[in-house]
């Protein structure tokens, strides 16, 4: 895979197709290829006429991977992601998040805002401000000696996941420590580019997704039907829904 530098570290991204760039940043536990390759991500924006380029966060894929906590804030992992942008020569692109990529994309709309055209926030409401309630058992689960003794479903789900795609599961316990802080609500109310906030139906991890787009001038919210947190990254209504907010927002041949 390609990769550039980003604050003493290597990451790895894939770019394809042409048209308007879309970057998209994955969940945590996942890789660009989990999250937008494998789910078909990658194919309908490509169809839809946009470049989709996917990153793999650090401590996360084909990226270095460090075990220090304090290397997996949000607006770090932000900076990375501006970073590719500059890598790339791009000076503006939609993005799309999925979860912990969501927090990702919310931070660099703030921090980054004449970088971002549009946002799509998947798999992330009101849990945006309020934190993640999960995160001490996500990462005791990680740690834990094995599987077989873990009782709580998200931990479970969460390890289950890591050892799926061969994480590395220290890397992801630092990672979880500091990439869940909350975004300020008076920093959420200053994101000044189109959002569409997308949370499945059934998905307790993300919060509501009605109220942050309440918050969010220009935003609207989209509920995923039937699906829950994990099941609702590669919904065909999801993606629907995505590029039809793209192409509202952001159309096809537009040009950076």
């Amino acid at each position: 895979m390609p990769n550039f530098q980003s604050d003493g570290l290597t990451l790895a991204y894939e770019s394809f197709g042409d048209g308007f760039p879309v970057l998209c940043i994955h969940g945590f536990a996942s890789s660009g290829k989990v999250n937008w390759i494998d789910t078909g991500w990658v194919e309908a924006l490509t169809s839809a006429g946009y470049r989709a380029i996917t990153l793999d966060n650090r401590g996360h894929g084909q990226s270095d991977k460090p075990y220090d906590t304090e290397a997996y804030y949000p607006q770090v992992m932000a900076k990375d992601a501006v970073a590719l942008l500059d890598h790339l020569g791009i000076e503006k692109a939609a993005v799309l998040g999925y979860s912990m990529g969501a927090r990702i994309a919310a931070f660099m709309a703030f921090q980054d805002e004449e970088r971002v055209v549009c946002a799509i926030f998947g798999g992330m409401g009101m849990n945006l401000i309020n934190g993640l309630s999960d995160g001490n058992d996500i990462i005791a689960g990680l740690r834990a000696p094995a599987l077989a003794g873990l009782t709580h479903p998200t931990a479970r789900q969460f390890r289950i996941f890591a050892e799926h795609t061969g994480a590395d599961r220290e890397a992801l316990a630092a990672c979880m420590e500091t990439s869940r802080e909350p975004m300020a609500r008076a920093d959420v109310r200053r994101i000044n580019v189109p959002v569409l906030v997308a949370v499945g139906e059934a998905d307790v991890m993300a919060g509501p997704p009605e109220p942050l787009a309440e918050l969010i001038p220009g935003a609207e919210a989209f509920v995923i039907p039937k699906r829950d947190h994990m099941r609702a990254t590669g919904d065909a209504k999801f993606k629907a829904a995505a590029i039809e907010f793209l192409g509202r927002t952001l159309p096809a041949n537009s040009h950076s």
